[in-house]
This record gives C-alpha cells, structure tokens and sequence, in this order.
C-alpha cells in the first residue's frame, strides 16, 4: 500500500493554473493526487523534483505541481527520487533459496539471478521465497504442495494478470489459500499486466526453532 496525507496542490500546466485541496498519495511508480483538481504523474514521467520551505514541486511532461507537504516534503521527495525496486518490495535478499514457477518476466528473472544464485524452477524443500504463477482458478489447487515446500518463515508470491479479464482475482488467492493454512499479508504491482500476492504461514502455525 502507497503512503496517503491531505494536502493542497497548485498546478501549472498546458491549460492554465489551478488550484485545490485533496489527498495526495504514493505508490509504487506513480503520484496520484484526488481533488477537484486530480492528478495521476508516473515517475518515469518526472523530470525533476525539488523542496522548498515545505513544499514539494514536481515537474513532469504535463506541467508543474506544488503540494504543501511541510515537514514531510524531503522525506517525499527522497522516496521519489529512489523508489524501491521491486525485488526489495518481494523482500528477495542476497543468498535466499528462491522457486520460480511458471513465471516467465525476463526483467524480473535477469534481477533476480542479479540478486541470488540460489534459484530453482521447480519446487523445492525449504524455500524462502516461491513465486509461482496462477493464471486460471485450477492453478490455485497446487498451493497445498507449495505450502509443503516453503521454510516456516517464507513466503509463496501467487503473480497473476491484472485487469478486467483476469480469471484469478485477489479474493480467489485469499480463499484458497486460507484452505491450505495460509494468510495473505501484502499485495505488489508484480508488473504493468501482473499483480502478486503474498501468502505466509500464520505465525501461530510456524513450528518452535
């Protein structure tokens, strides 16, 4: 989930400048401001990002934007400039035993192997992380076997397409994998057209060490 505050935006644009209360928030590539004055900015779009006595201004191919952000603006604007890549949002660190199934991203795969050589594309005993991915209901029935494969503390990410025609819904992933023993805990932008789930056992469930 992105970070959300109540703030107040001047904008100077192709059209003119305005004005308007509203919430702003941050997510994982995009600015998203919701007021009468309503914004969406990429940050591949973002040219530059400055703060000044409080206030936060971002210039992108759509103009310029000014939030009242106080305090808060710096802190805005670093997590701007250095967004989290997407292996840090799946928690994937150096050295970690990691099951890819199905999943056939070349981007993600190449940083993956960047990260650790431990990788498998099959199952197998003690993972840390399983990324596995479901594309019809059916798929969901492997979760039982993937539970079996991973440590007590890691964790299967189910990446599935997003979008109207998805077959696999959140909610789908939640219900089977409550059937299995599992909880879900985070959901990432896996990628433009996926999404993924993160499923781990319930802490009260994980064996004594």
């Amino acid at each position: 989930m992105g970070q959300e505050r109540s703030t107040r935006v001047s904008v100077r644009g192709p059209d003119g400048e305005s004005a308007s209360e509203g919430k702003l928030l941050l997510e994982t590539s995009e600015l998203i401001f919701r007021g009468d004055v309503r914004l969406r900015i990429p940050f591949r779009e973002i040219d530059d990002v400055t703060v000044e006595g409080g206030a936060l201004a971002i210039t992108w191919r759509g103009g310029q934007a000014t939030f009242e952000l106080g305090a808060d603006a710096e802190q805005w604007a670093r997590k701007i400039r250095n967004p989290r890549g997407l292996l840090d949002k799946l928690g994937v660190k150096p050295g970690m035993r990691v099951a890819v199934l199905g999943v056939e991203d070349e981007g993600f795969l190449s940083r993956l192997r960047e990260r650790t050589p431990e990788i498998a594309l099959e199952p197998r005993p003690d993972a840390d992380l399983v990324f596995y991915e479901a594309d019809a209901i059916e798929d969901l029935a492997r979760l039982t076997e993937l539970r079996s494969r991973i440590k007590d503390n890691g964790a299967i990410w189910v990446v599935s397409p997003k979008g109207k025609g998805a077959l696999v819904k959140d909610v789908d992933v939640i219900a089977a994998s409550r059937i299995v023993g599992l909880v879900d805990t985070k959901v990432v932008a896996f990628s433009d057209t996926h999404t993924a789930l993160k499923l781990v056992v319930p802490v009260a469930l994980r064996k004594k060490r």
